[in-house]
């Protein structure tokens, strides 16, 4: 890559962070530090990363847990490696039985919103494949933490505080009454600085390292998270975490301007960033014009149109990746880009896709993580004295039998996180990742073009000012996005929305690896508490 990392035109540009041993970039400074407290142990990229994920169920439960889901692309080896661990709905339930209780949509909160946690399979599953310490020691930053204590972040507190004014509507539910137990004191949420601990959360995450991960799945703790769900009326069961594995998968990709640019397939929305990509190919850019925000836009808004008609539980999909990724289906859906802004269908691509952290050491392991509670801290379910905060994934489904993300036992729903990676020649460039929901492809694209046609360090790639498509034509854009670009998007036909903060555009981080001297160069997102710790 042709970055410049020591030249910034602009001096209040933020410099890129660089080191050769290491580097962790993560949302939270004391997950980045506990990350690379175990590469200092004698652990590498993987061990970190499992490390920072723990750690961060513990400073930012406001974003992830114990009871979300996670995913991850890991580079060792030469080769990269794709895990999807993310869970599936309860085998029992259906959409006549969520009929029956009366629901006409899946519930945004609540135990009927929620599927089998994947997050701490996939810390035993790295764990067991690819990393050096055991996760007793990768863990113990985290239990730490939560046992002794630690000072909420900033962005991590305004957060703690939006989540409990969206519970507060359901005091009358005795369900959530253990959310409020566990993550407030005296009525209120704790404020920036204010010493946070859980000695419940700190247990479980023991319980977890000293059984990689069966006390959850096939243990006292699986029984715990199934008994409160019967108890709520809810349809997880014992039997479902007990027979839940996480998946090994082939990462796909697809070729942008000389790079590998890779993500993780279907269920994950991964696959929209990279049609995006597609479509765009066949432009020319230049950086903060016009023209190259309006095609990203409607380049974004044509390959979500395909994602939401598409994408699912890979068993359950009528469409292949490499029909959805092929270059003439890319060129088909880039005619539809004229110089107004439309609202596009579905095609028909037939043949005849929260934390993100990434991790690399100085052996040239390299890791892409991400996991999630989904909407904040999830459902609102939490499983007493325990910490654990339950995903409410399943809100993602449909009731809608002939929506091809319908509910069913045992399906995947289609899911928003995903991590991001990119590779040249067969050898590994870095990972990158913008967490928040539908943000995530948008992000995905924005800093991927940021980094390769517009050649910023991953810093500045990271800082510069973003839009999201919302829907139909509505565009939001950060204070920072410039007006003239704004007004012009709009004279062709967009719907902005100026936004008075950058909450809701994602929060990324960045690691590049010069492949000639191993040098470490890594970018972290100024939209939230996020660090960048590197030896």
């Amino acid at each position: 890559m042709n970055f410049d990392f020591f030249h910034y035109p602009n001096p209040s540009q933020r410099i890129v962070t660089i080191s050769k041993n290491g580097m962790v970039a993560a949302s939270q400074p004391l997950a980045a530090q506990a990350g690379l407290d175990a590469m200092r142990k004698g652990g590498n990229a993987i061990d970190a990363a499992i490390a920072a994920a723990a750690c961060l169920t513990v400073v930012e439960p406001t974003s992830n847990g114990i009871g979300g889901d996670a995913f991850a692309l890991v580079w060792t080896k030469g080769k990269l490696f794709g895990l999807n661990a993310s869970g599936y709905a309860p085998k029992g339930v259906s959409i006549e039985a969520m009929h029956r209780l009366g629901h006409k949509e899946m519930p945004k909160h609540g135990i009927l919103s929620v599927t089998v946690p994947g997050t701490p399979s996939a810390w035993a599953a790295l764990t067991e494949r690819f990393g050096v310490l055991p996760l007793k020691e990768t863990i113990k930053d985290a239990v730490r933490y939560a046992a002794d204590g630690y000072p909420v972040s900033p962005t991590v507190a305004a957060n703690w505080a939006s989540a409990q004014k969206e519970y507060e509507k359901y005091t009358g539910d005795e369900s959530f009454r253990h959310w409020f137990e566990t993550f407030t004191k005296d009525g209120r949420t704790p404020k920036a600085g204010e010493i946070w601990s859980s000695k419940a959360h700190a247990e479980t995450l023991q319980a977890i390292a000293d059984t990689n991960g069966e006390s959850f799945y096939r243990g006292a703790l699986a029984e715990a998270i199934a008994d409160f769900s019967k108890k709520h009326g809810g349809f997880l069961t014992a039997a479902d975490l007990a027979e839940y594995r996480p998946e090994w998968v082939e990462p796909i990709k697809v070729r942008y301007r000389g790079y590998d640019v890779w993500e993780i397939p279907p269920n994950g929305q991964g696959i929209v960033a990279l049609m995006a990509l597609n479509i765009l190919q066949g432009f020319e850019f230049q950086a903060g014009s016009v023209e190259t925000a309006h095609r990203q836009i409607e380049a974004v808004k044509i390959a979500f149109a395909d994602g939401f008609r598409y994408v699912t539980d890979p068993a359950h999909m009528t469409v292949s990746y490499s029909d959805m990724l092929s270059p003439a289906y890319a060129a088909k859906r880039r005619s539809l880009i004229s110089e107004r802004a439309v609202e596009p269908e579905a095609g028909e691509p037939y043949g005849s896709g929260t934390v993100y952290l990434a991790a690399a050491d100085g052996e040239g392991n390299m890791v892409s993580y991400i996991q999630s509670n989904y909407k904040g801290f999830g459902s609102g379910m939490v499983v007493p004295n325990t910490g654990i905060a339950l995903q409410n994934r399943g809100w993602e489904f449909s009731l809608d039998p002939s929506d091809r993300n319908a509910l069913k036992g045992g399906k995947k729903t289609y899911h928003t996180i995903i991590p991001g990676f990119i590779s040249r020649d067969e050898k590994p460039v870095g990972p990158f990742g913008v967490m928040g929901g539908y943000m995530q492809p948008q992000g995905h694209l924005q800093v991927v073009m940021n980094l390769i046609d517009f050649s910023m360090n991953p810093q500045a790639a990271l800082d510069a000012p973003r839009w999201q498509w919302m829907k139909g034509k509505e565009i939001k854009v950060e204070p920072a996005f410039p007006n003239h670009v704004a007004q012009a998007l709009a004279r062709r036909g967009h719907q902005i929305v100026p936004s008075l903060d950058s909450n809701g555009f994602g929060r990324g981080q960045v690691i590049i690896r010069d492949p000639e001297t191993g040098v470490l160069v890594g970018g972290t997102d100024p939209r939230a508490d996020c660090q960048i710790a590197a030896f």
